[in-house]
């Protein structure tokens, strides 16, 4: 594949959904960019949000890039009910990962206290030839 054939979005994706454990727990569904459901109805928790963060190419020669450096945030969001749930879905987030060539540079469990929601933002890069 070249880097202008990669569909990172399509990629990561793929490979949640791939996971028997992100299906079973992750009830909420997978969302890119934001979580909303198309008849304006609650999605529960917990659920997944991901988001490009970060798609430039590099590596040039010819003046045409051999590489990209492609970045993703990837959300775990719980509420008080389902908050327990919230490390294993990250551990299998991570693995999942991992599994797609992606390392992970930040992580963080934070609390939102305006909608009582607990928020794992984890963020991951890779680079693609």
């Amino acid at each position: 594949m070249t880097v202008e054939a990669f569909d990172s979005k399509k990629e990561l994706l793929t490979a949640f959904k791939s996971s028997q454990f992100l299906i079973d727990e992750v009830v909420g569904g997978f969302h890119n960019l934001i979580a909303k459901h198309p008849n304006n109805e609650p999605i529960p928790f917990p659920r997944i949000v991901y988001q490009e963060i970060r798609n430039d190419d590099d590596d040039f020669a010819d003046n045409k890039p051999h590489s990209a450096n492609v970045s993703f945030q990837v959300s775990v969001y719980c509420d008080a009910l389902t908050v327990s749930k919230q490390t294993p879905i990250a551990k299998e987030v991570d693995k999942v990962m991992k599994s797609i060539g992606y390392s992970r540079y930040d992580s963080q469990d934070l609390y939102e206290e305006d909608t009582d929601i607990h928020h794992k933002p984890m963020r991951y890069s890779k680079k693609v030839f």
